[in-house]
């Protein structure tokens, strides 16, 4: 998968897959600690959300990555 801006676009057996792969990930972090090595990780938010950027952030920090964050304000 490369790009999933919207569940519904998956179908049963693809968010099955995706379950499944979160839960190895947490199980085998370090299986998978430079999985985005040389890769650039951004969080892009449209409207303020503190605990859901922080809790991406957390994520991409386990992944031992920084994190760029893009805000957007539309009025």
């Amino acid at each position: 998968m490369k790009h999933l801006i919207d569940i519904t676009d998956l179908n049963v057996q693809e968010i099955d897959d995706l379950i499944k792969t979160a839960k190895d990930i947490m199980k085998n972090k370090e299986k998978y600690s430079e999985k985005c090595k040389n890769k650039i990780l951004a969080t892009l938010f449209f409207e303020p959300s503190t605990r859901t950027r922080l809790s991406f952030e957390s994520a991409m920090l386990g992944l031992r990555r920084k994190c760029n964050r893009i805000f957007i304000s539309i009025k």
